[in-house]
């Protein structure tokens, strides 16, 4: 593989010669960059050259749970057609030991809005200069992604379904549309979000695993979705509140938002209510904010939408808390049903690598409707192994069949300990041993999809 970019950034360097356009000093620069790390066997530069460099490195990070770890190359690449905007193009293609893959391309717009200047009154030399914060930006974003899982599980749905029923089975999701997120009250850092996507859904039977295909012990009435899958229209309003409050020790994420799925078999539309309250309490003054970089694509590590550099190394402590409540309601007229597919689970790790309930195996619970309480403690260790953390983390949550049943009754729990890796302040990688469910332990490594505070992919 280090062989194969070798080449590329070679003759991206020689293409780039005949005309040096900002794309070919991008391919000569890192070119030059290359040959004077990993031509000189410098571990570390050479590593975050392969890895995190522009226009070219590797892609890497795990896909679904229980279908490996992906490698493959990105492309990344910026311009600025005038003062006003800022482009970037993003285009990666990972594959994993089992065959499953994921290719896609990512477009950000980013609109500059540059603050007025207003001079100080008097004009006094020895005025106090004014502390000027950044400021968010509208960001649009346009996409085409399509991935192929080979191995997922399903349990059945509702709480109450049994480990023993479960069966296997796979599913390629191609998503084409866009979102934008743009900033109205800067106080609150509050956003309107919206988007807009065609869904595209294949399923098929995964034969030759320890548990039955799904289409062997299931069917459309207790599987929905199984017999068909037809194209959806998918729409989503909402607004995310981003405020630091009581002098930057405490920082919160929320979300709301409301979705519609629109299916071209009517019997499948279906609508999603979304409510996500996430808090992080800073347990340093240094300790940097985890949140993905709207400005970025998924391969991007840039920490501003004008200068494209990844973030530092930092030796600093860094640490906090973490509470998380996350609610989703789905809603279907009558004789409709939301597809088992598009129906979110609890247990290990979701279909977009998110854990909650990590105790449990993947997907283990299913159903329309979600409610989940989690509470972490992540803290990096200190000096030289400051890219190491410890997490312990707990959590509890159900899913249920109906709105009624979504109640704090009956609940499951899961506690976990574990490691992460951290590059430029972003916990990269999770190693996590986690106990407390009722049906023994289960153990979770995971690679983020996202680069270094890029923004995320597209949720499957």
């Amino acid at each position: 593989m280090k062989s194969a970019i070798l080449v590329l950034v070679c003759l991206g360097a020689s293409a780039a010669s005949a005309q040096e356009s900002a794309l070919a000093a991008d391919f000569r620069g890192e070119g030059t960059r290359f040959k004077e790390s990993c031509g000189s066997f410098k571990i570390g530069p050479c590593a975050e050259l392969l890895f995190t460099d522009h226009p070219l490195h590797l892609a890497v990070g795990s896909l679904a749970p229980q279908n490996g770890f992906g490698v493959g190359p990105a492309f990344v690449t910026h311009w600025t057609p005038n003062e006003t905007w800022r482009i970037n193009l993003d285009m990666d293609a990972v594959a994993t030991s089992n065959q499953s893959w994921r290719a896609g391309a990512y477009l950000t717009a980013v609109l500059i809005r540059r603050p007025k200047i207003v001079p100080v009154p008097g004009g006094s030399a020895s005025a106090k200069k004014k502390t000027v914060a950044i400021e968010e930006q509208p960001v649009f974003h346009a996409y085409a992604q399509s991935t192929s899982l080979n191995k997922l599980n399903f349990f059945g749905l509702g709480p109450s379904t049994h480990d023993t029923a479960r069966a296997f089975y796979g599913m390629r999701e191609t998503i084409a549309g866009g979102n934008v997120v743009y900033p109205l009250i800067k106080g609150l850092n509050l956003s309107l979000v919206g988007e807009a996507n065609g869904r595209f859904v294949d399923l098929r039977g995964d034969p030759g695993q320890t548990s039955p295909s799904i289409e062997q012990i299931y069917t459309n009435a207790t599987a929905p979705g199984l017999a068909k899958q037809p194209g959806f229209a998918q729409f989503g309003e909402g607004v995310r509140v981003r405020p630091s409050l009581i002098g930057d020790h405490l920082r919160l994420n929320y979300f709301v938002g409301y979705q519609q799925y629109i299916a071209g078999d009517s019997t499948y539309s279906f609508q999603r209510f979304t409510a996500d309250l996430s808090h992080q309490i800073p347990l340093y003054g240094t300790t940097r904010s985890l949140l993905p970089l709207d400005f970025n694509g998924p391969d991007d590590c840039s920490t501003d939408a004008s200068v494209h550099k990844c973030p530092s190394i930092s030796r600093n402590l860094e640490g906090s808390i973490n509470l998380q409540f996350l609610v989703t309601e789905s809603y279907t007229g009558a004789g409709h049903v939301v597809p088992f597919y598009f129906q979110p689970t609890l247990g290990g790790s979701d279909i977009n690598g998110v854990s909650s309930l990590p105790s449990y195996q993947d997907y283990r619970f299913r159903g329309p409707n979600l409610m989940l309480l989690h509470g972490d403690i992540e803290h990096s260790l200190p000096g030289r192994f400051s890219a190491l953390g410890m997490i312990l983390m707990a959590e509890t949550g159900k899913v249920a069949l109906t709105h009624s049943d979504l109640d704090f009754s009956h609940m499951a729990h899961s506690y976990a300990a574990g490691l992460t890796l951290r590059a430029g302040g972003f916990p990269q990688i999770k190693l996590l041993f986690a106990f407390g469910g009722h049906e023994g332990h289960h153990t979770i490594a995971a690679v983020d999809t996202s680069l270094l505070g890029g923004s995320p992919r597209p949720i499957m």
